[in-house]
């Protein structure tokens, strides 16, 4: 049985946890219940996969989100797009909270007379009861245009296997798949998923979705707000998918008025192969954006920034991939969000990082007329500090001019110290 949410309701409820939004306007505060504001979408992420959907053609039709927490992405979507939205959330408190976001985001941007607000419905209720959602709004006169599913997953789990996620998603498609709006490319989902899953995982939802609506067209979109992590991995299918593109990697700016970074790719790329390569005073040092790599598109983002057709890969596991090259990357100020360093090698130091050789760093970056040397390498968490902390203060009495960084070369115990591009050239 759902429950429909009424404007008055929202408006006269009251919820102990509202808070501003760091990535929303000023005075844009969401309501979240039972320690929901965790579990959100920030807004300016949603805002910027709300404005990829404008990409799309969809159908006529409501904009579906059956399990919708606090709302914040489906009211992105139905503001963005200026469509109708319903929202379904099994937890009372939470779909409260949803309602009423509505309401703030709608009184925010002066838009309570728009139709997006006014003929959008929140229900209480299940969200795998299809059947019974219809029958609240009023039966099946309007199909369903897109539907966006971020299931619940264990806050503490690791591996965000797909039996973990509720509501299940092979529960979701078949209970929803009657009521689609018809479209020449299918329906339209998407599914919001851990960014957690492994390639294997990712096949596993292929294939429940290829039980319902076989080789319907798809694109993977990673999402990255830095720190070298994926934040949101998510499958657009069908009508939703992303023209041609089969992945696409979504790099969202620091500055809440700045546009994405969007690279994309219209095929399936192979995995990265590192190349051991002696290091060599003078090459290119640079280490990348994790998340860029775990997307698979760095391939596609060095062929818009590197003049070369060969790079070498040192490294490409963990949170600092290396990548060793003859010519400097041709970065604007998008492509800087991807870097964490790039820069010439100046010396090469047969020694590892230890309290004994952080003296003899220190020697080598004053005969390089350096001010800074950022440690940018795996090094013991309780010892880097303390490095770091001796570098700082021995080049901070001296007068050198250049910026740069100490990285490890993957064949052995040697350190590549680099001065940074800006000032290498």
């Amino acid at each position: 049985m759902h429950r429909i949410i009424s404007q008055d309701e929202a408006g006269g409820a009251t919820l102990t946890e509202r808070s501003q939004d760091p990535t929303a306007p000023k005075g844009m505060e969401f309501h979240h219940a039972k320690q929901g504001r965790p579990l959100s979408t920030p807004w300016q992420v949603a805002t910027i996969r709300s404005f990829m959907l404008t990409e799309t053609n969809l159908a006529d039709g409501w904009l579906l989100d059956c399990a919708c927490g606090s709302g914040i992405q489906l009211i992105a979507h139905a503001s963005v797009l200026n469509r109708r939205a319903v929202g379904i959330e099994l937890d009372e408190e939470r779909a409260m909270a949803s309602a009423m976001n509505f309401l703030t985001v709608a009184q925010h941007q002066d838009a309570e007379g728009l139709p997006w607000y006014g003929e959008s419905r929140i229900l209480v209720g299940d969200g795998t009861d299809a059947a019974g959602a219809m029958e609240a709004l009023g039966g099946h006169k309007e199909g369903i245009a897109l539907l966006h599913l971020d299931p619940a997953r264990p806050r503490n789990s690791r591996t965000h296997d797909l039996s973990e996620m509720q509501p299940p998603l092979d529960e979701v498609f078949r209970s929803w798949a009657p009521y689609f709006s018809e479209h020449p490319k299918g329906p339209a989902l998407l599914l919001d998923l851990s960014p957690r899953l492994t390639e294997k995982q990712r096949m596993e939802v292929e294939a429940l979705v290829d039980a319902v609506w076989p080789q319907i067209e798809r694109t993977w979109v990673w999402t990255s707000r830095g720190r070298g992590r994926v934040d949101r991995l998510a499958l657009w299918l069908g009508a939703a998918a992303l023209g041609p593109d089969k992945r696409r990697f979504v790099r969202v700016p620091p500055q809440l008025g700045d546009g994405a970074l969007i690279i994309s790719s219209t095929r399936h790329t192979p995995p990265l192969e590192c190349l051991f390569h002696p290091p060599h005073r003078g090459e290119f040092v640079s280490i990348l954006d994790a998340a860029l790599i775990e997307s698979g598109l760095a391939v596609s983002w060095l062929s818009e920034v590197s003049a070369e057709i060969m790079t070498r890969w040192a490294v490409i596991e963990g949170r600092r991939p290396q990548l060793h090259h003859k010519a400097p990357l041709r970065l604007d100020k998008a492509d800087n969000l991807l870097v964490q360093a790039t820069g010439k090698v100046v010396e090469l130091l047969p020694f590892d990082l230890d309290d004994a050789t952080v003296d003899r760093v220190v020697e080598a970056a004053l005969e390089n007329n350096m001010a800074s040397v950022k440690i940018r390498m795996d090094t013991p968490p309780e010892k880097q500090p303390r490095w770091q902390g001796s570098l700082d203060r021995q080049l901070a009495r001296r007068h050198g001019t250049k910026e740069g960084f100490l990285v490890r070369h993957p064949g052995g115990d040697v350190l590549l110290l680099c001065v940074c591009h800006s000032e290498s050239s």
